[in-house]
């Protein structure tokens, strides 16, 4: 098989600690995946290195039929999509929102001198109508509220028309309103059949879009299991994962999770 992403013994070592520690993990097209764990498990270098933003210390990283290392990155990336909070710092506050997508095309942040066919302009107001900030189109990206720029961003990494799209927390911030906005987008995302191979990292259980097919845990740098939702989802996996014990919810094609109740002993005395 061909993979999408196929990463083979990576690790990412920095000092004298490893923040990714020999991790293989294989992506195939059609499906649409979750990485949860705790801050500092690993998820966000992971990303780094799934966007060939980053390369391992060890091991090899092959991302849509071209390994990292033996392939021009610049070439390379146009083909991935990401939304990033790391990224959005690099978004001018005073840029335009239309621009804020445009620009995209190009790899940059910052409208400059580039020439723009309309094809891209029109390309960049269907992105952003798809996810309802077109009314925003000439609004200052500085100016929106973080639920906006959520949407804003994403639709930036659908521009090029990627076959793989990363989304590093893109929930992080907003409030239960805008979070519950942005996970009925990413269903219907992750139920369009043309729409790339999606990875998104996430801390929540709840955040977790219905039509998501696959799940990863990470744990102190590594991989503490992955596969199908239902498989990994479970009080034992997510419990060891967080390294607290948990409880584990499904409603229709919803997940939660909460700190597992314990029994309580009462006790009374006769006179």
């Amino acid at each position: 098989m061909t993979w999408v992403l196929d990463l083979h013994n990576v690790s990412v070592r920095r000092g004298e600690k490893n923040i990714l520690d020999d991790v293989s993990w294989q992506i195939a097209e059609g499906e649409r995946w979750v990485v949860l764990g705790r801050n500092g498990a690993g998820k966000t270098t992971l990303l780094q290195i799934a966007s060939a933003r980053m390369h391992p210390t060890t091991g090899t990283v092959t991302i849509l039929g071209s390994q990292l290392g033996r392939v021009d990155v610049f070439e390379l990336r146009p083909r991935i999509g990401l939304a990033s909070a790391a990224l959005a710092e690099r978004i001018p506050p005073s840029e335009i929102v239309s621009d804020v997508v445009l620009t995209a095309a190009y790899a940059v942040t910052g409208r400059w001198r580039e020439a723009y066919e309309e094809l891209d302009q029109a390309r960049a107001d269907d992105l952003l109508a798809a996810f309802g900030v077109a009314h925003l189109a000439q609004r200052r990206f500085g100016t929106l509220s973080e639920g906006e720029r959520k949407r804003v961003q994403i639709a930036r990494a659908l521009m090029t028309d990627p076959e793989l799209l990363l989304l590093d927390e893109p929930a992080a911030g907003l409030d239960l309103g805008g979070r519950e906005e942005l996970v009925g987008a990413l269903a219907e995302l992750a139920a369009y059949p043309q729409s790339p191979v999606l990875v998104l990292v996430t801390h929540h259980v709840e955040e977790i879009p219905p039509g998501f097919t696959h799940v990863m845990l990470m744990r102190d740098g590594g991989i503490h299991i992955a596969g199908p939702v239902e498989d990994v989802l479970t009080d034992a996996h997510l419990s060891a994962a967080f390294g607290l014990d948990l409880e584990v919810t499904r409603t229709g094609d919803r997940w939660s999770a909460r700190a597992a109740q314990r029994a309580t002993r009462s006790g009374g005395h006769s006179g």
